[in-house]
């Protein structure tokens, strides 16, 4: 005999509990203020897309059931699951090309030859907001190909930091779809990556070792570094926060930033000159002072 689907059971068990206006506003309040992402009206169909799952999975029958678990974790894991659930990690190996130009051509000459005027070798790199690595990979191989054979008489590498464990994760695994390495130069590609299978690239071991994957909340009030970074890659990350969180985040990476040192972000975002520390260098390309 033919079996027949209950649908009354399946529309109980995949539909998607009603997000009410005062819900959203606490869920909106509390992703504000834990990563500094703000979720206009307009992006509220979105969320609760990404959320669906997480509620379904988790067995919440309502929005509400999600929020008194958000507010009553003191693992931090409810936390986590709700930045890997709201980052958006879409990236591909040099994107933007000519920020990876310009770091290749102005900033790493510049930067070398300072630093061996004064005697150090230590270059600190911060790839801010990773998300699944490709930019992180994309700059310590630049590195490691303008440094060449002298590349290990340098304290470099790369630290690469992001809120979705998720994102991370992947990063580490260092394995990727063959088209987000499309704009490898070949001869980079055929030194970094490896194939894996008909249609995966996997990072090689030698590139791997040189980027340093860390879980990093940007709205963390102080930054915990002992030393400031020469360079950081902050890029595709604050086109989600309001002009007070950018602000605020600018002033904290500012701090972090070494004097002379470079700060990447992204073309389709912008610093409000008026308030900005850093000095403007050329589009998303800003720098702290003079040395």
């Amino acid at each position: 005999m033919p079996r027949f689907v209950d649908h009354m059971l399946l529309d109980k068990i995949f539909t998607t509990p009603h997000l009410t206006d005062e819900e959203f506003a606490e869920l909106s309040a509390i992703i504000y203020a834990r990563f500094g992402i703000s979720i206009s009206e307009k992006k509220r169909h979105l969320l609760v897309g990404r959320l669906q799952e997480l509620l379904h999975k988790r067995g919440f029958k309502s929005f509400n059931q999600y929020l008194a678990c958000l507010s009553e974790d003191q693992s931090g894991q409810a936390m986590s699951e709700l930045a890997n659930r709201i980052s958006t990690n879409h990236t591909f190996f040099f994107r933007e090309r000519e920020h990876f130009d310009f770091f290749v051509s102005g900033v790493l000459p510049e930067l070398a030859a300072r630093l061996k005027a004064q005697n150090s070798r230590d270059l600190r790199i911060w790839c801010a907001g990773c998300a699944s690595g490709e930019e992180a990979y994309t700059l310590a191989m630049l590195m490691l190909e303008f440094f060449g054979l002298d590349y290990g008489s340098w304290s470099a590498g790369v630290l690469a930091t992001d809120i979705s464990t998720r994102a991370l994760a992947f990063a580490r695994a260092g394995v990727y779809p063959e088209e987000r390495a499309a704009s490898v130069p070949p001869a980079l590609k055929a030194r970094y990556l490896k194939r894996k299978g008909a249609d995966e690239v996997v990072i090689c071991e030698r590139l791997a070792r040189e980027v340093t994957f860390r879980r990093f909340n940007l709205m963390n009030p102080l930054f915990p570094f002992r030393k400031p970074f020469h360079v950081i890659f902050c890029r595709n990350v604050m086109m989600y926060f309001d002009a007070s969180t950018r602000a605020s985040l600018v002033r904290r990476l500012y701090a972090a930033t070494e004097p002379g040192g470079y700060l990447f972000i992204g073309h389709s975002e912008s610093l409000d000159l008026g308030c900005c520390p850093y000095h403007y260098l050329m589009p998303a390309v800003y720098r702290k002072g003079r040395v």
